[in-house]
């Protein structure tokens, strides 16, 4: 049988070129996590986020799939329409060779 998705990544991370390319997507990542679990916590489809916004449902979509790259002043368009908020900061690189 096959290897799971979670076995490959897990032997790709090994390589430390790979793991260097997945490790600078990680603010990526969870920028759409907290986007789809703010909605889901407020309990709205993308389609009733999208008419608290003004923002085009298909653009959300597409931002959940990791396939737009959002501003800050759209990531705040989206926190409002879940009466929440942005939070960005910038924190310690401990495992930086600089």
């Amino acid at each position: 049988m096959g290897k799971n998705f979670r076995e490959t990544l897990n032997e790709r991370l090994k390589d430390p070129q790979f793991k260097r390319e997945y490790d600078a997507l990680e603010p990526e990542f969870q920028i759409i996590q907290a986007l789809i679990d703010g909605r889901k916590e407020k309990n709205l489809t993308q389609k009733q986020l999208s008419e608290l916004t003004g923002i085009n449902q298909a653009d959300i979509s597409k931002l959940e799939k990791g396939n737009a790259n959002p501003s800050i002043r759209t990531l705040q368009r989206l926190a409002a329409g879940m009466d929440m908020s942005v939070k960005i900061e910038f924190i310690p690189n401990h495992n930086s060779l600089i």
